[in-house]
């Protein structure tokens, strides 16, 4: 959902994006993606799992784009987070960087087309067309109230995690990413404190993910709040 300065509302989730259009095999993808780098948000494969990490600035434009796939079933929100600088402490467990693409299922959209369609949006002469997207606040659900959703879905390739879901999945999923970004600090620092040396604070939900429809065949994603790493 897009909308010009004026018409905003007050108490809007806003974030810059470029969207870019793109015709393959007959049929044409729209895609979102952040207008500025994320410098300050990451997400790396290692041991099974998934770790992201994220600053408060860019731990909120992450969220307000996954609440933007929750009002985008026909586009793929595409988060290249290959490309961030290495966040702390990574480097000693084999992390592999991965992009995220945030597709709503009525997208429909098979992975296995991805490389070239990635290829084509972040190729040089790509053209992208800017805009200012708005989320209503209303559409974050209230982080205190105790829900049993259901789960995204997953699949891997080139090396891109895609995440695939409803509006209610991408809605309910989005509030963990907010709480991290406002559980840190000051509120971290004060409340969260773990004695010894290094870090004194640890923010951090975990989001849990199907491999396939088979039960209890889910993978962890972990958001951690880490402190603004690139200036």
């Amino acid at each position: 959902m897009t909308a010009s300065k004026a018409a905003i509302g007050r108490d809007d989730l806003r974030v810059k994006i470029a969207v870019q259009r793109v015709r393959m095999g007959g049929e044409e993808f729209r895609v979102i993606r952040p207008a500025a780098p994320l410098n300050n948000g990451a997400l790396y494969e290692t041991g099974g799992r998934y770790e992201m990490y994220v600053d408060r600035t860019d731990g909120r434009r992450i969220g307000t784009l996954w609440l933007l796939a929750a009002r985008s079933p026909r586009s793929l929100v595409y988060l290249p987070l290959r490309a961030a600088p290495t966040a702390p402490g990574i480097g000693w467990r084999d992390e592999k960087p991965f992009d995220l693409v945030l597709a709503h299922k009525s997208v429909q959209f098979r992975p296995s087309r991805w490389k070239r369609l990635r290829e084509r949006i972040t190729a040089g002469n790509a053209p992208r067309e800017p805009q200012t997207a708005s989320v209503p606040e209303g559409d974050l659900p209230s982080d205190h109230v105790q829900r049993n959703p259901d789960l995204l879905r997953q699949h891997v390739h080139a090396e891109t995690l895609f995440l695939t879901g409803t509006t209610r999945t991408f809605r309910e999923s989005a509030r963990h990413v907010f709480a991290v970004t406002n559980e840190g600090p000051p509120a971290a620092a004060t409340q969260l404190y773990l004695p010894g040396p290094g870090c004194n604070y640890h923010a951090c939900r975990s989001l849990y993910v199907w491999q396939s429809p088979q039960a209890h065949d889910w993978q962890d994603l972990h958001v951690t709040y880490a402190p603004r790493w690139v200036r």
